[in-house]
């Protein structure tokens, strides 16, 4: 894979990301569906779109995967959708992606990883300025909401990191989907008699799913092979950034001077780091 086509993947996958915040905050405050019908479309949907691209690509169903790698998404997945009914966008996407960053940060340094001055200097300013865009949005936050966010964010640094074991990607997420898929349909039964649905909760996790999950996991299982651990955390920063930028277009959030000087910051110590990553023979 050329550099090129690493940084344009690592892009897609965090737009991906970041839609779905944007979709599963849309659903779960201004729909009716309840957050376990929504981990369960989601992870159905993507299970469907993986198995299909595996299916047309190989043209045999044949997929990989692993249990634990399954229910680190899944923990994530669930852990995702009821944190964001009380939390607010900008509060949940700053503890998730700083419990993933710690996560894998912490995973990199203790395998070795070396963190050479310009990576310093980019991850002090990415992290800086994903602070003071989201500072504001931290008074007081819901407690339950906020250990839910942290859970999550640790199972998407756990799947993240597992997703770098090798083997095909798209295999891997597909399997990993699918079985994932067992432990979100206990969890629906369990939450059954607080089950709601509506056209709109449905199609916002249809899309969450299909697109934003299954498509996107699998460019990101691709490109984390590109990654070092600390790397592929500090390039998850962006996040928070293309998310607020998709709130003030899709949802009518205002954009700030703050939120225009903070996006420089995080995605300028961003590029100090990504720009450190070695080039990958095509």
């Amino acid at each position: 894979m050329s550099h090129t086509k690493l940084i344009f993947l690592t892009v897609l996958a965090m737009v991906a990301f970041a839609g779905n915040s944007l979709l599963c905050r849309q659903a779960l405050k201004h729909t009716a569906i309840d957050p376990a019908s929504f981990t369960l479309i989601r992870i159905l949907a993507g299970a469907l779109v993986l198995w299909l691209i595996v299916r047309i690509r190989d043209g045999v169903i044949k997929t990989s995967g692993n249990w634990p790698s399954a229910f680190a998404l899944f923990v994530y997945a669930a852990a995702f959708s009821y944190s964001y009914v009380t939390l607010p966008t900008a509060a949940g996407a700053l503890l998730l992606f700083g419990a993933v960053q710690a996560t894998m940060v912490s995973y990199g340094i203790w395998s070795g990883d070396r963190l050479g001055a310009r990576k310093i200097v980019g991850l002090v300013a990415a992290c800086g300025g994903l602070v003071g865009l989201l500072l504001p949005g931290l008074t007081s936050p819901p407690l339950f909401g906020s250990a839910l966010m942290l859970a999550a964010g640790i199972a998407w640094g756990i799947y993240s990191l597992r997703g770098r074991l090798g083997g095909d990607p798209i295999r891997n997420t597909a399997g990993n989907f699918l079985r994932a898929a067992c432990f979100a349909i206990s969890l629906s039964v369990a939450m059954q008699p607080w089950a709601a649905l509506d056209s709109a909760g449905v199609g916002y996790a249809l899309a969450s799913g299909a697109l934003t999950s299954g498509l996107g996991y699998a460019v990101w299982y691709t490109v984390l092979r590109g990654l070092s651990a600390t790397s592929a955390a500090a390039v998850q920063l962006c996040v928070p950034v293309i998310a607020a930028l998709g709130g003030a277009v899709f949802l009518s959030e205002p954009i700030t001077q703050r939120l225009l000087i903070c996006s420089v910051a995080i995605l300028g110590g961003v590029s100090l780091v990504i720009f450190n990553i070695r080039r990958v023979k095509s």
